[in-house]
């Protein structure tokens, strides 16, 4: 069973820097993209950034500038670095992981974290 578990969010003061993590675990043979959504209360669940296993990434227009991800393949774990945190960068933020297999040949699954809280204080 493959598990995405983030860590990292928390409470920030707006200007401040917060570093999420998130590990897949389980047994897995290879992953495709990993990345970042977030989800404010009352809104849709929203892309934040995404990077392939080769390192390419795409960024939302909001966080571009302030937000870097990035990825360690070798321990299937991705990293959001957030600086300049704003108040309207409140919200949950999941990490995903897309085209997951565990054996070479064996169909693919997309996987979500449990979500992990940020809160950016004015």
């Amino acid at each position: 069973q493959v598990q995405l578990v983030e860590s990292g969010g928390g409470l920030v003061q707006a200007g401040g820097s917060l570093r999420l993590s998130c590990a897949a675990s389980g047994s897995i043979f290879s992953i495709g993209a990993m990345g970042w959504y977030r989800q404010a209360p009352g809104k849709q669940r929203e892309l934040v950034t995404t990077i392939t296993s080769g390192g390419s990434t795409n960024y939302a227009d909001s966080v571009k500038g302030r937000f870097t991800i990035s990825r360690d393949n070798a321990k299937n774990t991705v990293y959001l670095q957030m600086n300049s945190l704003k108040p309207e960068d409140t919200a949950v933020y999941y990490c995903n992981a897309k085209d997951v297999r565990v054996r070479v040949y064996t169909p693919k699954y997309d996987y979500w974290g449990q979500g992990t809280q940020v809160t950016v204080s004015s």
